[in-house]
């Protein structure tokens, strides 16, 4: 991990309040025979990770106000094991627009989120999730935008940090890349 997960940025004359975009890469999946991708289970791994994501976001004090989550299984599974780590779950809306989607697609969802909402959880897809955290990502703490840049695995979370008075307000090069980290959960099966 570069940084401490729930960073902020600091400097003077940020306009808008703080707001964070927490995305996350779907645990490990299984690949079944006959099972089309967007019904794709988690993996022995996958389900084992997905927690320790949770817990890792709960460590470091960055848990959501607010969960957009891809409509497929493995996806779905990823929010549901992480978010059973936190005392209060936030509200999620299952998105099909966030399957299979491209930067433009995932802009488009994360500027519906309400003006209220400080932090955001994006749960989805590579490489749409990867090309995105890259695309916003102004600056970085620490090696945050090499990790990416190098690997954006299965579990993966990306924290970027900006200003705005609302979430329309966030465009490529505006934030700042706080952390990358993979959080894994215990060997086994």
């Amino acid at each position: 991990m570069s940084e401490p997960i729930g960073s902020r940025p600091t400097g003077s004359g940020p306009i808008g309040p703080p707001r964070r975009l927490v995305v996350l890469r779907h645990a490990k999946s299984d690949w079944p025979d006959g099972v089309p991708d967007h019904e794709r289970p988690l993996a022995g791994r996958g389900r084992r990770d997905a927690p320790a994501a949770g817990r890792a976001l709960a460590e470091a004090g960055c848990l959501p106000d607010l969960a957009v989550c891809s409509t497929a299984v493995r996806a779905r599974r990823t929010y549901e094991l992480a978010s059973a780590q936190w005392d209060t779950p936030p509200p999620v809306h299952y998105e099909p627009r966030v399957y299979a989607a491209d930067v433009p697609e995932l802009l488009g969802v994360v500027w519906e989120t309400p003006a209220e909402v400080g932090t955001l959880l994006l749960v989805g897809h590579n490489p749409g999730l990867e090309d995105l955290v890259l695309e916003l990502a102004g600056e970085a703490l620490g090696d945050a935008l090499d990790e990416v840049r190098l690997k954006f695995p299965t579990s993966a979370i990306a924290v970027l940090a900006w200003h705005g008075p609302t979430w329309h307000a966030l465009a490529p090069g505006t934030a700042l890349l706080t952390s990358m980290t993979v959080p894994r959960g215990p060997r086994g099966d």
